[in-house]
């Protein structure tokens, strides 16, 4: 009996292993999910520009500064701290807009966690940009001055 159940447990743990091998090979392989996936991020980017001037402002920001950064980063490393650190910020503004909009969509009214989660949502924002600085600054710093 002890053998028969050790068997039956074994054979329901492969066929859990390979349903979940399945369904991950499946959803890989889904075209479909894949372009409705990328346009509800096209929709978020369009909704962050007509919505948000924040956004728009950084994204002024990363078009100007950019091709400065592919231009005066000495090497593929630099490059991509100097472009991935403005790139960021645009991340990071994105998920601050998200939070501001779930917040306005529950109340507009004021609320001390409402206020909380916002602020810190500024907060990451404005750390995304002390980031950028400070890249900015070390990588052109070692490369034309130290």
């Amino acid at each position: 009996m002890v053998l028969s159940l050790s068997f039956v447990l074994n054979q329901r743990a492969e066929n859990t292993e390979m349903g979940a091998i399945r369904k991950l090979l499946a959803s890989a392989t889904d075209v479909g999910r894949i372009t409705r996936a990328a346009g509800y991020s096209i929709s978020g980017l369009r909704a962050a520009i007509r919505k948000e001037a924040a956004f728009r402002q950084e994204l002024i920001l990363f078009v100007v500064l950019a091709p400065l950064g592919v231009w005066l980063g000495r090497n593929g490393i630099e490059r991509l701290l100097l472009v991935g650190s403005l790139l960021i910020v645009l991340i990071v503004e994105l998920l601050n807009s998200a939070i501001e909009a779930a917040i306005d969509r529950i109340s507009k009214k004021n609320h001390k966690l409402s206020g909380r989660a916002k602020d810190m949502g500024s907060a990451a924002v404005y750390l995304s940009l002390l980031l950028v600085i400070m890249v900015w600054a070390l990588v052109l710093f070692d490369a034309y001055w130290g």
